[in-house]
């Protein structure tokens, strides 16, 4: 009997302590409002979790080359302790739903989220936040969905960059009126749009037509070759004078189609946007005309520095300047400023931010068009 009743009030205590290290933990466990749940060490020092960088594709070299290191390091040096978790969608919406329910089961707090699909992202949106996780639209938008931020730049304003560049550059060639052929980019890229409504905004009231006007499915430089082509055997070799190409790598498409069928590429203007080596170069060498320059360095840590605050639960940060209605809300956004980069300012652009150096631009190949204009 006494061992028994020994037995019964060991097991009490038991529950006891059980039941009072349940509560402690019930207590601690408080609502942070920032749309994402933080830890914190034991020293009290800054939130610590697990963050996930979602990029849609790779054809763009900037993804892997730039946005992603720059990315993680700043991220690695506001949070020492945090978990990073990087998938790439290869331009696959259904990839990049499955990635972010990876990235959510294995316990991330906060999605930075470039969308494949910007309407489609919404459900990954709607998904994150009935688990509480913090979600930035990491340089195109996610349209009609409760994302906490927004980070680009002024897309619209790249689109009137890229076609003021080339109505200049025709006007001081002496054209005052001729077709156009203008490559654009992905459908179901929302940046895409606005790229269009900025050029078309310059384009629609020049002295200049667009004759062939094409959507290039998944920004696919392949895709605009062909569509190149298929302009050149509508309009003939000499039946245009520029080309608005939305970005680098359609830009390269266009060029390339412009070589096989003929024709020099100095001979019609042609536009770009991402400031990739290859399109740098291609402009040192009078093959492209323009790029526009868009820091992506600012843009990946400003963007660490936002998924940071929402792991220390603050959602009001001050590096807003704007806020963009997406359809569901008016989102808190940073939003940075494009320059257009010619041969006339790469040294003061690309090459002085640290972007590109020029022993990277000038390679043999490059040699003698760089010491043409003083890049060395």
């Amino acid at each position: 009997m006494a061992r028994t009743r020994y037995v019964r009030i060991l097991a009490v205590l038991v529950a006891l302590l059980l039941g009072a290290v349940v509560i402690a933990a019930c207590g601690d466990d408080d609502d942070d409002g920032g749309g994402a749940a933080a830890t914190t060490d034991g020293g009290g020092g800054g939130a610590s979790g697990t963050v996930a960088l979602l990029l849609p594709e790779n054809r763009t070299a900037r993804y892997e080359a730039q946005d992603r290191p720059l990315f993680e390091a700043k991220m690695r040096e506001l949070c020492p302790d945090c978990e990073l978790i990087y998938s790439n969608a290869e331009q696959d919406a259904q990839q990049q739903q499955q990635q972010a329910e990876a990235a959510i089961t294995n316990g991330a707090r906060v999605l930075v989220l470039d969308p494949v699909d910007g309407r489609a992202a919404a459900s990954i949106v709607a998904r994150a936040k009935q688990s509480d996780i913090g979600v930035i639209a990491y340089d195109r938008a996610i349209e009609n969905a409760d994302v906490d931020y927004y980070i680009s730049f002024d897309n619209r304003r790249v689109g009137q960059l890229q076609a003021q560049a080339l109505v200049d550059k025709l006007r001081d060639d002496g054209h005052d009126s001729g077709a156009l052929v203008m490559i654009n980019g992905a459908p179901t890229d929302p940046n895409a749009a606005q790229f269009k409504q900025g050029a078309h905004s310059v384009l629609d009231d020049s002295p200049f037509r667009i004759a062939r006007e094409y959507d290039t499915p998944d920004w696919s430089p392949d895709r605009a070759q062909t569509e190149m082509e298929q302009a050149i055997t509508s309009l003939g070799r000499d039946g245009f004078i520029g080309v608005y190409a939305a970005n680098d790598g359609t830009a390269g498409g266009a060029i390339a189609a412009m070589r096989s069928s003929g024709i020099d590429p100095a001979s019609k203007p042609t536009t770009g946007q991402d400031a990739e080596l290859a399109a740098i170069q291609r402009i040192v060498a009078g093959d492209q005309y323009m790029t526009v320059y868009k820091a992506i360095k600012p843009e990946a840590e400003q963007a660490a520095q936002l998924a940071y605050d929402l792991l220390q639960g603050d959602a009001d940060s001050d590096l807003v300047n704007e806020q963009v209605d997406n359809g569901a809300k008016q989102v808190p956004s940073v939003i940075l400023r494009p320059v257009a980069v010619t041969r006339d300012n790469i040294r003061d652009t690309v090459v002085a931010d640290g972007f590109w150096r020029v022993d990277q631009i000038c390679t043999p190949a490059y040699a003698r068009a760089c010491r043409a204009i003083g890049l060395e």
